[in-house]
């Protein structure tokens, strides 16, 4: 009876090692084909993947700093958001951006549509800076907030604590050295985007929580880097960071983050970024397409 029981237990045992190093050997292939990616590039690649709970799935450098770049655009998003819910400011709410906010030499749709000023709604203008990574809209928001620390500071208050927001876009792209001010790492970037999708303890209401994901679904910028070899008509929630090319060849920041939808109805955070890297453009942006693609094998498989 005893020699028998123990067989029984030895033979559950077995079976449960056996189910549970299943998904340990899938992360673990998963990872494998990331470094296979990474492995021929010159570029310092940095990944995050969790499943839509927010359990880690796959992480590849991913406690190294990153300059941020246009990324952070998400990050004051969800700030201004949060003071909005306060009654602080309104979304209908409109701010005039003048002939003084044009800063010239830097991405801005708005100052190509408006070359004199304009005056817009707070939601106009975020869904400018968002959507369309307008600098001239993010540094109007960002001074409206109360500057780059704030922001920093709502993030680190949140336990987002690997993140660093210093200065503007103005200053950013007027200076390839300050850039590494502004940075933060691919899992804090990836716990940024799980705290705000899932809304945990309410951060944000219902419609700032509607608004932010929605802008982000409409983003324009990067169409071949997350979004770059997933089925047509994905839905990807995502924001890009890019810093342009020095004179020696070296590229700072090729990153995009976001949330991608499965087709069964879930959806996983991945966080992507580049730097050092002294590839093209073409090339850098087929890494972050090829990494989103094994993700979404990887979990559109599991449950098939």
């Amino acid at each position: 009876m005893i020699a028998s029981l123990k067989k029984w237990i030895s033979v559950g045992c077995l079976l449960l090692v056996a189910a549970c190093g299943t998904p340990a050997r899938k992360t673990n292939a998963l990872l494998q084909q990331i470094e296979q990616i990474a492995a021929s590039k010159n570029a310092e690649i940095g990944v995050a993947i969790a499943r839509d709970d927010g359990n880690d799935v796959v992480m590849y450098n991913a406690d190294k700093r990153f300059p941020m770049q246009s990324v952070f655009k998400f990050h004051i998003a969800a700030a201004l958001l949060s003071e909005i819910d306060k009654g602080k400011f309104a979304v209908d709410q409109r701010i005039i951006i003048g002939p003084e906010d044009l800063t010239p030499d830097i991405w801005s749709p708005i100052r190509e549509a408006y070359p004199t000023g304009v005056e817009l709604t707070i939601a106009d203008a975020m869904e400018y800076m968002v959507s369309q990574s307008d600098n001239v809209a993010c540094d109007v928001l960002l001074r409206l907030i109360g500057g780059p620390e704030v922001v920093e500071d709502f993030f680190i208050e949140r336990g987002i604590t690997d993140i660093s927001i210093k200065i503007n876009e103005e200053i950013m792209q007027a200076n390839w050295d300050l850039q590494f001010q502004n940075w933060t790492t691919p899992r804090a970037a990836n716990e940024a985007l799980a705290l705000f999708y899932r809304n945990e303890n309410g951060q944000l209401s219902k419609e700032s929580h509607n608004f932010i994901w929605e802008v982000m679904e409409k983003t324009q910028t990067g169409p071949n880097r997350l979004k770059g070899h997933l089925p047509i008509g994905t839905v990807v929630a995502h924001k890009t960071g890019f810093s342009g090319t020095n004179e020696e060849g070296i590229t700072a920041a090729v990153h995009d983050i976001g949330v991608i939808r499965l087709p069964q109805g879930s959806h996983f955070f991945i966080s992507v970024f580049l730097t050092n890297s002294t590839e093209n453009i073409e090339t850098n942006e087929r890494i972050i397409a090829d990494i989103a693609k094994a993700a979404w094998d990887y979990f559109t498989n599991e449950t098939e």
